[in-house]
């Protein structure tokens, strides 16, 4: 089952938007995106907080994620976080299997054919 993890990454004087620049800069993002089993991460700009930034992270199921926690690559992100001086906000979903229902449909742009 689909494992999505929204993660509000929060600093002050923009140390949150320059760890995720590192982090892409220095690859951590493309190791990330080569385990097995990662799906997304993707980092995004609230336009209201700038000091925030949202990373969403989706997995496979939960052990690939247990796996990533596991790796050398996740001690680099816990190096960053520390010197970024970062707190976060986290929250988890698991994929409704059912998809999005008929009702719903109706409000979701798809542009034009």
């Amino acid at each position: 089952m689909v494992l999505t993890v929204n993660i509000y990454y929060k600093g002050k004087d923009g140390a949150s938007t320059k760890f995720a620049r590192e982090m892409l800069e220095e690859g951590i993002v493309a190791e990330i995106r080569r385990k097995e089993g990662n799906l997304r991460y993707d980092y995004f700009l609230p336009l209201e907080d700038k000091e925030t930034v949202l990373l969403i992270d989706q997995w496979a199921n939960q052990e690939a994620l247990d796996l990533h926690h596991q790796s050398a690559t996740m001690q680099k992100i816990l190096d960053l976080r520390q010197k970024y001086d970062l707190i976060m906000e986290v929250e988890r979903y698991m994929e409704d299997e059912g998809g999005i229902p008929e009702g719903d449909k109706q409000f979701i742009a798809r542009g034009k054919d």
